[in-house]
């Protein structure tokens, strides 16, 4: 899987984990100079604390476009530190 935007990748990897229509990918298959740590945080009620990045392209910035979970409560351990992306990032496989 690879996660696309403004057709760049920002990762890529075979062993993304797939969670309620999301892939989470591995930390080490992401591209670290392509997100800059947002303030955000949101929080569900069987996952945890999500923390949030802004993509970051050329001089273009899609705020709070991936997201992932430092301390995942035991139902989500298997996303520990994984970052999954929305608002416009395109995965494809």
């Amino acid at each position: 899987m690879k996660a696309v935007w403004k057709d760049t990748t920002l990762a890529e990897s075979d062993r993304t984990v797939e969670l309620e229509g999301n892939h989470y990918f591995p930390p080490e298959s992401v591209v670290r100079s392509r997100l800059k740590k947002s303030d955000t945080r949101t929080v569900c009620p069987w996952k945890g604390q999500a923390s949030y990045y802004h993509v970051v392209v050329g001089h273009e910035s899609n705020e709070d476009a991936a997201w992932y979970y430092t301390d995942p409560k035991q139902a989500a351990a298997q996303i520990k530190d994984h970052v999954a992306f929305w608002k416009g990032v395109r995965i494809v496989p």
